[in-house]
């Protein structure tokens, strides 16, 4: 027997739906800003140490052994000698630098060239020409080469002489422009800096970005990011808690790297405030920014707030600020206990609604499955400081409690969270509505959700097929839930859910392409829809929320957009082998010509997309008549939605 979907259009249901649930989230992580949004090619521009925690360079060190040697040379990584076989002609320098803390003073040789080099990934498919920039010092006039070059065999592909006369730090700008065809996409290259003859310099702060650079972002990212229509960007996460965003501002040749406490990576500052304000209005979001209450004070919180106020909105405040960042975590750095949290909630939203009273505040609240005790500290020790209070749930895919679980059990209970989550988040909701100051007045922000696993294991992870399944659920949920989460940021806007860029190159994982098919339509009201079709329970699944019933193989949700001209369904089939087929009655809508139809499917849910194959795994569209009465068969793990026109 078909399943059967009931839509009925007719009584709309009161509420708007919330653009905000289809909000993201960007945080300096892996390569999600540098080395991703960032369109600069270099690591460690300013050579500097103590920029990586051990474990980071453990990991570098095991994907490129050649780093010891450089290292034992006094090259700060992941810097490397253009001729190992020359020994050491390497000086770190500390307090004279033209940025941050150490420059590198380079010794050259008669009649030999002794340099530096970096392994790099150019977008090549997409532009030839790279703008730099370097500083230099030297006792005498000096000539600097900089260049791309072939490791194996080795070439110079492209280069430039820099003469350099000043005694004192000069910054010189160069471009590079490789030969047509001379690089492959995905094809690595070196950076080199060098000097041909016996002379000495000290270098700093090299500058390396593709000359299509857009005020320092890739335009492939940008591109990419707008495509999405998210109305929200969230600037947050756990590098919040000791974040201070003075150090992003001003001038770029100033501001200083540092570590990443929170990730073991480095913090160069390049991306502040001012960038990630204007990545906003490029792709046409808002902006919603975490402050730091772990090492921050009030007064740094309220000054962030105003600084970006006179730069956004013309001055009239009213955006989004968040009160922390799990600060329940003792990853988190400062973090509060139990008994701090709603003190110091309190006290720096004063702070902040002091400089805008319009601001609106998200508080930090616990996770679904563990918020009874920390919300109801904030709730009750805090009361009228906030107008949400956030939640996440970053669930990891291997954390199944049956013993000997299949892939196939491990697989459907990650596909069944949203449905427990939805239970989670009414009983949140009535918590909330339990205390008479915060009823009608606070709601849940749901401002990290991402579900991942190890990569070495096959399983359902935010960058494969079953991610998408996923994303795909956990968006019918807050659709579902009509406004009781009025905010959501899919975990992340680049990197794990979101945009990638891998070897030069920019692609979007499979749970990107089911958030563009879901945000751009813009759902503004939901209508009934009911769907028979059988249903699986779930018991001692994912530790998070092991037992789950009632999870129906196909999930439906159904709504018109905001002049009631469109009706759409978004439809998710959980089940890994079968297909559905569906008989979709409509009532209150009249359908008319073509149905259009766009597809996420592939033949495995661990399948992925790569910067070899960038496009493996993308919607397909395609059209059906429409009408009243309609049958569609929908893929095994697939997600769907159905457009229709009055």
């Amino acid at each position: 027997m078909p399943a059967v979907i009931s839509v009925d259009a007719s009584h709309p249901h009161a509420n708007e739906l919330p653009k905000t649930i289809f909000g993201t989230f960007l945080e300096p992580i892996g390569h999600s800003i540098y080395g991703g949004l960032w369109a600069e090619v270099l690591e460690n521009p300013s050579f500097e140490e103590n920029l990586w925690s051990a474990g980071a360079i453990r990991d570098m060190v095991a994907a490129d052994p050649d780093l010891v040697d450089a290292s034992a040379l006094g090259l700060p990584l992941p810097w490397e000698p253009l001729n190992p076989h020359q020994g050491n002609r390497y000086e770190p320098r500390s307090g004279d630098a033209a940025n941050s803390q150490q420059s590198l003073y380079v010794m050259g040789l008669p009649n030999a060239e002794v340099g530096l080099r970096q392994k790099v990934y150019l977008p090549v498919q997409r532009i030839l020409r790279y703008n730099g920039a370097i500083w230099l010092k030297a006792s005498t006039p000096v000539e600097v080469d900089v260049s791309l070059r072939r490791r194996s065999p080795a070439a110079v592909l492209a280069h430039t002489a820099i003469h350099s006369t000043g005694t004192e730090w000069k910054k010189y700008e160069f471009a590079l422009e490789l030969p047509t065809g001379s690089v492959k996409p995905l094809e690595h290259v070196d950076f080199v800096v060098s000097l041909p003859h016996d002379e000495r310099a000290l270098i700093d702060q090299v500058y390396l970005f593709p000359a299509d650079a857009v005020d320092g972002m890739d335009p492939d990212m940008i591109a990419m990011a707008r495509a999405l229509h998210t109305p929200i960007v969230r600037f947050g996460g756990n590098f919040t808690s000791a974040y201070h965003w003075r150090d992003g501002i001003g001038p770029l040749d100033k501001r200083v790297s540092m570590l990443n406490i929170a990730w073991g990576m480095p913090e160069y500052n390049q991306f502040g405030t001012d960038e990630f304000l204007d990545f906003c209005r490029r792709i046409g979001a808002q902006p919603q920014i975490a402050l730091n209450l772990g090492t921050g004070t009030p007064f740094e919180a309220a000054e962030w707030v105003r600084y970006v106020n006179r730069k956004w909105n013309g001055g009239r405040g009213g955006l989004l600020w968040e009160l922390g960042n799990e600060l329940w975590g003792n990853w988190q750095v400062g973090y509060p206990t139990l008994d701090q949290v709603a003190s110091r909630t309190r006290v720096f939203s004063q702070a902040v609604r002091r400089v805008d009273p319009r601001a609106r505040l998200i508080a930090t609240g616990q996770d679904p499955d563990v918020y009874e005790k920390w919300n109801a500290a904030q709730l009750s020790g805090a009361p009228g400081a906030f107008d949400y209070l956030s939640t996440h749930f970053v669930v990891g895919s291997e954390n199944i409690l049956r013993p000997n679980a299949t892939s196939e059990f491990m697989d459907e209970a990650e596909f069944a969270l949203p449905i427990g989550l939805e239970t989670r988040l009414h009983a949140m909701h009535e918590q909330i509505e339990s205390y008479p100051w915060a009823r009608g007045r606070v709601s849940t922000a749901f401002t990290e959700w991402l579900f991942w696993a190890p990569e070495n294991r096959q399983l359902v992870r935010y960058d494969n097929l079953g991610g998408a399944i996923c994303t795909g659920g956990f968006l019918n949920m807050l659709l579902r839930l009509d406004g009781l989460v009025p905010i959501s940021d899919m975990t992340g806007l680049v990197e794990f859910g979101g945009i990638w860029k891998k070897k030069g190159r920019v692609f979007g994982v499979p749970a990107y392409h089911v958030f563009r098919m879901y945000s751009p339509t813009e759902p503004a009201r939901l209508v009934d829809a009911r769907t028979d079709v059988a249903q699986y329970d779930v018991h001692q699944g994912n530790r998070r929320i092991p037992d789950i019933e009632h999870v129906p193989w196909l999930d439906v949700v159904a709504a018109l957009d905001a002049i009631g001209s469109r009706l759409y369904l978004y439809c998710v089939n959980r089940s890994l082998k079968e297909p559905v087929a569906a008989d979709i009655q409509v009532a209150g809508f009249a359908p008319a010509g073509a149905a259009s139809i766009s597809t996420l499917h592939s033949a495995s849910v661990y399948d992925e997309n790569s910067p070899e194959q960038p496009d493996a795994i993308a919607p397909a569209f395609t059209t059906e008549p429409a009408g009243a009465r309609m049958r569609h068969t929908f893929p095994p793990a697939s997600v769907t939605v159905i457009a229709l026109s009055k």
